[in-house]
């Protein structure tokens, strides 16, 4: 059962909610959960297609606009629908919101990567069907997406008709209520062609401003026994076919449906569709499935983790780990946005949490995946070298706080490009990438020139007072709190950037010191100026509260007055939807993980009695409203030894949106926060750090579980680990001999050996904790 997410009823009042759960993906391509046939008149849906990364642009409207304000947003884009499909019965239109339903099952399978429904329906006028639907958006051609319908009369009918469209007339979704989701512009394509090549309809579309192309090319099979007649229709923006089978025996109907874009695709869309589909001509939707699962055997050798003793919990688990596939970009235009690819909420914008959430389990799991985001990042560095010129600095790079190309998207400064962190978070993910693979490689090509230029933005942007190296008016990731001086977090991430960036320069000189003369020409770069960056991260300033014996936030944030948590009815949260964000900013009261966060992400930068101080302090005045936050929270408690509150906060991470807990889920789901859940794990409860020093562990079991156990890939090795009650074991499944640290304790193995660590040894630095 873990192996799938089901529902044996037609629940009207989650219908928004499962078309995001249900939605599919292969990182290029997504399809919402919608139905097929369409709803009642009076019920809401998200209908949505969209392809990663594939945009248009929208003017940003200010009252007042000043300098550098970003001119316009980029926004993805709802394309050609392709899964609509009607089917009559004698008739009468097939819809769950009309007759009635004898049986009903709807599927999502993530070991074979298709969703499925079966329906017995019986008609308003008692005709009884059998409907078999199933879809899948293929990991193999990535252009795919399938749908495969059987209809199976149970009593006697006469005709049963299939209406199959391909529409480019459609809009994103809006809600003026709800800043997470957009407010306007919600037409941005235009249909350029609507027709029939052959067999093949074809619909090309056009975004208004940025003139990105899209097209769906499709192919329909009927398979009717008793034979059928054939009529199709073409108007401006749509095609029709119609299909009218006898209805003495079963129908099977598969449409094939191909998109390309002018992004991966360039010119000749339709050409390339149609040459796709001769391709795979004559195949069926089984021969999908067989490599639908091949791949995703593959996937699951080497990213699933298994928690015996809550099938709930694992359900939760191997859903979260599904969708982040699903919704990763897999080629060098694409990224992984807050929603992935179900649902339009942020405008489908990628943030930091690509690098500071997501990331990891790909770089640990999958590292080809996890490079490729690094890659995409690197592509945008030029936009966010002009970004930091827009801002007034000489030089370096400013990445942006929401963006799908690389510009900034984000209208809202004070908590959008103020969160300078984010060029910071970005050099850390490609440090953990070079020490997880040691890719020198990537060092030369990528990494170092990276490093340099988020450098010599925190040269830029902090200054040397008093000895200490301070940056100004910043916003850390806790977004009720804007416009600090010396947030924690961005001081002790642009502390790590700027020591870095002196490490790769020195790395640079001894591996290849031609190419270093080549990228200092390149960049205007000297020794000088690498000096500087040492002297910068050696003196960086770190807020430290002497009576609280804990970490400030920023210069001010314990100066104010706390917000009153307990106080503040469950109808005002979250805050940002109920207080102006002026009212937030004077108080103590966090949206998310902050200082914690940094204590997490760099942890050798502080004594243990200051962590725990810190997050006993933090813990107070945080709302979580953040689907970001929970999981740290969860992680720092593993490490700090409270193991229920470990527990608590892991919960709420693990089925956040299969329960709905946030309230939003109908919009997209929670991308960050599964990546979270997996760190929570892997990172909270197996105790994982990665640093220079290698690998360790400090694992400790929750008391609810029998036992728990993950893949890890590292340096070209795949390491196994499984938690249980008595011990905790390591097997080294392939590559060359490792040790790494378990505890206080050096543990080394050769390729497939295995070594468990008992409870029973007696020494506590051996041991593995159990509460």
């Amino acid at each position: 059962m873990t192996w799938k997410i089901s529902r044996t009823s037609l629940d009207e009042n989650n219908l928004l909610l499962n078309e995001s759960l249900f939605a599919l993906g292969n990182g290029y391509l997504g399809v919402r959960g919608n139905f097929e046939e369409g709803y009642r008149e009076d019920i809401r849906s998200i209908r949505g297609t969209y392809i990663n990364a594939f945009h248009d642009q929208t003017e940003i409207s200010y009252g007042e606009k000043l300098h550098a304000f970003p001119d316009s947003q980029q926004k993805l884009v709802n394309i050609i629908d392709a899964q609509s499909v009607r089917i009559e019965i004698d008739g009468e239109r097939f819809s769950l919101f009309a007759g009635n339903i004898l049986g009903y099952e709807q599927h999502l399978h993530f070991d074979e990567g298709f969703s499925e429904r079966i329906i017995d329906w019986v008609s308003p006028a008692g005709k009884e069907v059998k409907l078999h639907f199933r879809r899948l958006i293929s990991f193999a051609l990535k252009e795919l997406f399938l749908m495969d319908i059987k209809v199976e009369p149970i009593s006697e009918i006469k005709e049963i008709k299939i209406v199959s469209s391909l529409n480019g007339d459609v809009s994103n979704y809006t809600d003026e209520k709800d800043p997470r989701i957009a407010s306007g512009h919600a037409k941005r394509t235009f249909v350029k062609e609507a027709g029939q090549q052959d067999t093949y309809s074809i619909v090309r579309s056009e975004t208004m401003v940025t003139k990105l192309e899209v097209s769906c090319v499709t192919e329909t099979v009927v398979d009717a026994a008793a034979g059928y007649q054939y009529e199709k229709k073409i108007g401006e923006n749509a095609v029709e076919e119609t299909y009218s089978c006898n209805g003495s025996g079963s129908i099977r109907f598969t449409k094939f449906n191909i998109y390309t874009d002018t992004l991966r695709h360039k010119e000749k869309l339709v050409e390339t569709g149609i040459g796709l589909l001769k391709k795979i001509k004559g195949a069926v939707f089984e021969d999908f499935l067989i490599e639908q699962t091949a791949y995703l055997d593959n996937f699951w050798r080497n990213s699933d983790v298994t928690i015996s003793g809550d099938e709930e919990l694992q359900e939760g688990i191997r859903f979260n780990l599904f969708q982040l596939l699903q919704s990763v970009g897999k080629d060098p235009v694409s990224n992984i946005s807050a929603k992935g690819l179900s649902g339009e909420g942020y405008e489908g914008h990628y943030f930091w949490d690509t690098e500071i959430y997501m990331f990891p389990v790909f770089l640990m799991t999958n590292p080809d995946l996890a490079k490729n985001l690094l890659i995409q990042r690197y592509s945008t560095l030029d936009s966010a070298r002009q970004r930091a010129l827009e801002m007034g600095h000489n030089k370096g790079a400013l990445f942006p706080w929401r963006t799908i190309t690389g510009t900034e998207s984000s209208a809202f400064f004070p908590a959008g490009t103020a969160q300078y962190h984010i060029s910071a978070d970005i050099a850390y993910s490609y440090i953990q990438y070079f020490l997880a693979t040691t890719d020198v490689d990537f060092l030369k090509e990528y990494m170092a020139e990276v490093l340099f230029e988020t450098a010599r933005l925190w040269m830029e942007t902090g200054h040397m007072y008093e000895g200490q190296f301070r940056i100004d008016n910043v916003t850390g990731p806790d977004e009720y709190t804007c416009i600090v001086n010396n947030n924690y977090y961005t001081n002790v991430m642009a502390k790590h950037n700027l020591t870095w960036a002196v490490k790769a320069y020195k790395l640079m000189e001894e591996i290849d010191d031609v190419l270093l003369g080549e990228l200092k020409a390149a960049l205007s770069l000297n020794e000088q100026e690498v000096s500087e960056w040492a002297l910068a991260g050696e003196n960086m300033y770190l807020p430290y509260d002497e009576k609280l014996g804990i970490n400030a936030q920023d210069d001010t944030f314990l100066q104010k007055r706390r917000w009153d948590l307990p106080g503040t009815p469950k109808e005002k949260f979250p805050l940002l939807l109920n207080y102006h964000p002026l009212t937030l900013y004077r108080y103590q009261v966090c949206k998310q993980a902050d200082t914690v966060l940094g204590h997490f992400l760099l942890e050798d930068e502080q004594d243990l009695e200051t962590i725990q101080k810190s997050y006993d302090y933090y813990e107070q005045v945080t709302t979580h409203d953040s689907s970001l936050s929970y999981c740290i929270f969860s992680i720092m408690a593993s490490k700090l030894g409270y193991q229920q509150k470990a527990y608590d906060y892991f919960m709420k991470t693990a089925r956040l949106d299969l329960d709905n807990m946030h309230g939003n889920t109908k919009d997209g789901l929670h991308m960050a926060n599964m990546g979270g859940t997996w760190m929570a794990i892997v990172y909270g409860f197996a105790g994982l750090r990665l640093k220079e020093t290698g690998l360790s562990f400090s694992p400790v079991i929750p008391k609810n579980w029998e036992t728990a156990s993950f893949n890890l890939q590292f340096q070209n090795r795949l390491l196994s680990v499984t938690m249980e009650k008595d011990g905790v074991s390591y097997w080294l499944k392939s590559g060359e001999a490792l040790t790494f640290r378990h505890f206080n304790q050096d543990v080394s193995l050769q390729s497939g050996q295995s070594v468990k660590i008992s409870t029973d040894s007696g020494e506590p630095d051996r041991s593995l904790a159990v509460v």
